[in-house]
């Protein structure tokens, strides 16, 4: 008996935000949303490191909340909104956040940090004065293998008291 063959006739179409840009997509419903961004976007500042939701180097924006995108399919994105590293800043000058990062040496082998960044920005949304176990928390799930953690913390407060003016009657979104 001859092995089935795969068929591609099972896309699903998808429309989506990503980075405030709106698109349609056909992806396979098996996709993850990190190997769409990765692969159909060339958005590659979304690592991917054990493609398994251990290590957070994956982690985007989606609809407000970080998640890892490697464990995410690519349909669950299907009209929501994306947040990836891209995003982040106005492409002009840096995010608040990165520039905190640099400030604080808070990245060294930088693979961790588009992932960092974006947890950061998820809390900073909820609460924009978050407490050193708030940053703690969001943090939580990504991984550092260079150890970093404490200035990351660092640059996280520092940027969310630089950026608490920005934010003053305003929501976040």
């Amino acid at each position: 008996m001859d092995a089935p063959e795969h068929s591609h006739d099972n896309k699903k179409h998808i429309a989506l935000t990503v980075n405030g840009q709106s698109l349609e997509a056909d992806v396979d419903p098996r996709v993850t949303l990190a190997e769409f961004l990765r692969e159909d976007l060339d958005l590659t500042g979304t690592k991917v490191g054990c493609n398994r939701g251990e290590c957070g180097s994956c982690t985007v924006i989606l609809d407000g909340m970080a998640v890892y995108s490697c464990t995410t399919l690519a349909v669950e994105a299907e009209g929501k909104e994306v947040l990836t590293i891209e995003g982040l800043g106005d492409g002009k000058e840096l995010h608040p956040l990165q520039q905190a990062f640099i400030e604080h040496d808070a990245l060294q082998c930088g693979y961790c940090t588009p992932g960092m960044l974006l947890s950061i920005e998820a809390l900073l949304r909820q609460n924009p004065q978050p407490t050193y176990d708030d940053v703690r928390r969001a943090i939580d799930g990504n991984l550092c293998r260079c150890g970093s953690y404490l200035n990351i913390i660092d640059a996280a407060l520092d940027a969310s008291v630089k950026m608490a003016p920005k934010m003053a009657g305003k929501g976040r979104g």
